[in-house]
């Protein structure tokens, strides 16, 4: 990257205060920045950090100014970063190439889009459909007559299981498996006989999907993520799931089978859900809970078993309480027992 100021500001469409001929040769986080780079300021608490910042420029959020620092005021200083490093850095293909890896292993009835990138020892099985500007990295395996869309990233030592359906501008991180068996037993005097799982995964078009991250297939009909719903690493999706759009599914989550989860949510870190329940729109599950139940929309729950979260603070702040309050009981108590002395003499 080597970008004046004034043309980093107009990609987000932002407003100068200082030196417009700035030259910004990379991208850092305001505390690790050096001369050159450009770094962003969330919040005003932050601004004692960015009058010691190395960076050359900043960018701001709208009527912030920092002495002695060349700034872009804008309404989302994070998000236009991310869109300025959207426009700046290039798109990585497969061993820095674009096109198909001689030692891909592709069937002759795959059905392979214009600029589509696979890396080497990459297998693409029968009847397999992948969409133009895809790329896809070494060592996958597409799984037969699964479809990806267009404009998807998939990186190394992925497996997409058969007939699972990828849309557009998905992009999913190493070691994820797609489509994978619902976990379905039956249990048969003492021995666990297993449930044929032939159902699919549908992810829908703008789904991130982390590192790690398992998502199994339906036993009937479809395992589905929504449109523009992101999913950190090391989260467990069971089958016949099905996630709302624009959800936030955050590390170590784990969702029993047969579960809805309303579109917007959030579930923070470590929160366990069991099956065949329902998570209302717009809900947002605070770290390591565990969902017994339905939860209406909108809800804000923690714990475990969760609870409303103010219900939640009540009740922890009473147990941060309790060595005061044994104490005031015991006294009570000494009270109580020195009235009844005097009352029997």
């Amino acid at each position: 990257m080597r970008k004046t100021l004034a043309e980093v500001a107009e990609i987000v469409k932002g407003k100068i205060v200082g030196e417009r001929t700035l030259v910004i040769t990379g991208f850092s986080s305001i505390d690790r920045a050096k001369e050159g780079d450009i770094a962003f300021l969330s919040h005003r608490k932050y601004l004692p950090m960015a009058r010691e910042t190395k960076a050359s420029a900043l960018l701001v959020p709208l009527n912030i100014e920092v002495p002695s620092k060349s700034v872009i005021q804008t309404a989302n200083p994070s998000l236009a970063f991310a869109q300025i490093m959207a426009v700046c850095v290039n798109k990585r293909s497969p061993s820095g190439n674009k096109g198909i890896h001689k030692t891909a292993i592709i069937a002759k009835d795959a059905n392979i889009g214009k600029n589509v990138s696979i890396g080497p020892y990459t297998v693409i099985e029968n009847k397999v459909k992948i969409g133009n500007n895809t790329v896809i990295y070494s060592g996958c395996y597409v799984g037969p007559e699964t479809t990806i869309g267009e404009d998807c990233l998939i990186y190394p030592h992925i497996t997409l299981r058969e007939a699972v359906s990828i849309g557009n501008r998905v992009i999913i991180h190493s070691g994820t498996v797609i489509g994978s068996d619902g976990f379905g037993f039956e249990s048969v005097d003492g021995v666990h006989q297993k449930i044929p799982q032939m159902g699919t995964v549908v992810i829908e078009d703008d789904v991130e999907i982390g590192a790690n991250v398992t998502i199994d297939r339906a036993r009937m009909d479809k395992t589905i993520i929504g449109k523009g719903t992101k999913i950190d690493n090391l989260v467990q999706i069971a089958h016949n799931v099905v996630i709302g759009e624009n959800c936030i599914i955050v590390s170590q989550v784990g969702i029993s089978g047969s579960t809805t989860i309303g579109k917007g949510s959030v579930l923070a870190g470590q929160v366990g859900i069991v099956g065949h329940i329902e998570i209302g729109e717009g809900s947002i599950i605070y770290a390591k809970s565990g969902i017994s139940k339905s939860l209406p929309p909108l809800s804000k729950v923690f714990g475990y078993p969760a609870q409303p979260l103010n219900e939640f603070k009540k009740v922890h702040a009473n147990i941060q309480r309790l060595p005061q309050y044994i104490k005031t009981i015991q006294q009570l108590n000494k009270r109580v027992e020195d009235l009844e002395k005097k009352l029997k003499v």
